[in-house]
């Protein structure tokens, strides 16, 4: 019985790697409108405190994985959440744009370190296939919680008005949340068997980095700046960077290398896909997050806090769905996921329509609503879709590859459609939020077609389970 509880006890303690990162997406975008004005930012360095933390987080997360069977699960996760402690602090105490963007690259860095463990540990510490999928289960719910509590918390701290300033105390919150998590982890979470001749691609993660940022940056910033050449430079060089990161990858493969990402990967029509629909899916999801608090505050008049707590109901029904979801998608594959577009994109076209000033919370609420339930229908599933025909050979490795897509997809949902976004704030924010949610229902288009081409799985039942 004590083997038991401390199994579940290590979880709760490892959970807390996935709440903290997903907490700090959401509670950021609340918080965006008393962050610029704290740190005297533009709209492109706000877009950068989110999409500089997705970097950071997508170009070291297959490293972070590795970490932990190199030098011991609870060796990085300790490390990773102590860094991510720091780092938040160190967010909390900057003084100017440039110093919180930095911090957040790194914060995001350390959350690659430590959100991987989490993943590991389920499968380490529950053996049983039930027990497993309640742990697994557990996660989502984390997931679906943080992003409720994050939402609710941003828009809490930002109104706080004392002797520390409220948009700073979004990021020390995060101070005794880790503090707490380090010495559990400390005193109860027990060490993993290491595999020390794991190898890491120091180069391909340089490579991926520099890729990254030179597409990231000049799309945000690049746009305020009116478009100079170097952002056009530095497109083209993220273009070439990537070119050479395949290259770099096939060739450490041919001659017995251990590359960041297994290209073999690619090979396979359904993967590629999937990673499509991911694309566009996450370019929604974190898009929207970000337009509509926004929106929330500076167009329709919403204070932080009620803008935090308009998340409720839309997170609780996101959970409802996910769950149902998991259970429909074993006997309706693809179909669920379609339903979940149909609604997305109803949700999206009623908003640009009817989200106005005079709009009550009523309104506002259930269209917010709707979009919980789609979005619940299809998030939670597109990993069972995109690796449905992966052999169970690469299984590890294009979850890695998937998990990276994400956040990178994430960051330029926020580049692109949030560009768009505030290059029309200039013409009045209903304006804005209108051009906005047109990218929004391209995206969200672009996720149906692609699974309606993906050839369903007949026994998706089995890979379900």
């Amino acid at each position: 019985m004590k083997e038991i509880k401390n199994k579940w006890l290590e979880l709760v303690i490892v959970l807390s790697a996935p709440l903290l990162s997903v907490i700090d997406v959401f509670i950021i975008n609340i918080a965006i409108p008393t962050i610029k004005k704290g740190t005297h930012a533009t709209d492109g360095e706000m877009q950068l405190v989110i999409a500089g933390y997705l970097m950071g987080y997508a170009a070291f997360l297959i490293t972070g994985g590795r970490a932990g069977d190199h030098f011991g699960r609870k060796k990085v996760f300790f490390w990773g959440m102590f860094a991510f402690t720091i780092t938040s602090c160190l967010c909390g105490m900057s003084e100017s744009a440039l110093q919180l963007n930095i911090t957040r690259f790194f914060q995001g860095m350390s959350a690659s370190f430590m959100v991987p463990q989490t993943i590991a540990f389920i499968q380490i510490l529950f053996t049983d296939v039930k027990e497993r999928a309640k742990a697994f289960g557990l996660y989502g719910i984390t997931l679906g919680t943080a992003a409720v509590i994050g939402q609710v918390l941003g828009g809490y701290l930002s109104d706080l008005h004392g002797m520390i300033e409220g948009w700073r105390l979004v990021f020390f919150i995060n101070l005794p949340i880790g503090a707490l998590t380090l010495w559990a982890t400390y005193r109860y979470v027990t060490e993993t068997p290491k595999h020390e001749s794991t190898k890491f691609d120091y180069s391909g993660i340089l490579i991926l980095t520099l890729a990254l940022f030179a597409l990231i940056y000049p799309l945000i910033q690049g746009r305020e700046a009116g478009w100079p050449l170097w952002s056009f430079g530095l497109l083209l060089l993220s273009g070439l960077l990537f070119l050479w990161f395949s290259y770099d990858q096939k060739r450490k493969l041919a001659n017995g290398a251990v590359p960041l990402i297994d290209v073999r990967l690619f090979q396979i029509k359904e993967f590629n896909m999937g990673l499509a629909a991911v694309l566009f899916h996450f370019m929604l999801h974190t898009a929207y997050l970000l337009l509509s608090a926004v929106y929330l505050q500076n167009g329709l008049g919403v204070s932080a806090l009620d803008s935090g707590l308009y998340f409720i109901i839309p997170g609780i029904l996101f959970i409802l769905s996910s769950v149902l979801a998991s259970r429909l998608i074993i006997r309706f594959g693809k179909k669920v996921l379609l339903v979940g577009v149909v609604l997305l994109f109803a949700a999206f076209y009623l908003q640009m329509l009817l989200w106005e000033p005079a709009s009550g919370p009523v309104v506002v609420i259930g269209l917010m609503g709707i979009w919980g339930l789609g979005n619940g229908l299809v998030l939670p599933s597109l990993l069972n879709i995109a690796l449905q025909n992966v052999p169970l050979a690469y299984a590890g490795a294009a979850a890695g590859i998937y998990s990276t897509f994400q956040q990178t997809a994430s960051a330029l949902g926020v580049s692109i459609i949030g560009g768009v976004f505030f290059y029309y704030s200039k013409d009045g924010w209903q304006q804005a939020y209108h051009f906005g949610t047109i990218g929004l229902l391209i995206c969200t288009f672009m996720v149906g077609l692609i699974l309606l081409l993906i050839p369903a799985k007949k026994s998706i039942r089995e890979s379900a389970s």
